[in-house]
């Protein structure tokens, strides 16, 4: 305990988590970007139409949620896919405080379109990281959604 205490005082951000969550995410992010910039889309946004595509319409706070992300941001990642004609964002018929998302024809073309490039790239980190390895990531990832943090209540 007392070495993880002064590893922690000399560079605190070696045992931050948080740290070495986004460091990975940066780097596998923009990879993922790189690999699905051929057909104009980010990773983000490839797995927000991924989403829709394997939910149908939805609230945009169901979707936030969906992907662990808050509802403001989400919106604002929306908004691109919208004016492109990907997706499309509508009050709800039955809650006018609702906004529905839905996938549009345009958008499910693009996202098959992303499908090869993604399992490209997807095929080539679990080539260099391991499988097995990448399967306990994951696992392990998804764990921590369930750590009991509320970082998006009000």
């Amino acid at each position: 305990m007392e070495e993880i205490m002064v590893r922690a005082a000399t560079n605190p951000g070696d045992m931050c988590n948080s740290l070495a969550l986004r460091k990975a995410a940066r780097y596998l992010g923009a990879t993922y970007d790189k690999a699905l910039a051929p057909v104009g889309l980010r990773g983000t946004q490839f797995s927000i139409l991924q989403s829709l595509a394997a939910r149908g319409e939805t609230t945009i706070s169901s979707l936030a949620e969906s992907i662990a992300m808050d509802r403001t941001t989400m919106a604002s990642n929306l908004k691109p896919l919208a004016r492109e004609g990907l997706v499309t964002v509508e009050p709800s018929a039955t809650d006018r405080r609702a906004r529905i998302v839905t996938i549009t024809a345009e958008g499910r073309s693009r996202l098959k379109a992303a499908l090869p490039l993604w399992q490209d790239v997807q095929h080539r980190f679990e080539e260099s990281f391991g499988a097995d390895e990448a399967a306990r990531l994951r696992t392990a990832l998804e764990a921590v959604l369930e750590t009991g943090f509320t970082p998006w209540a009000e």
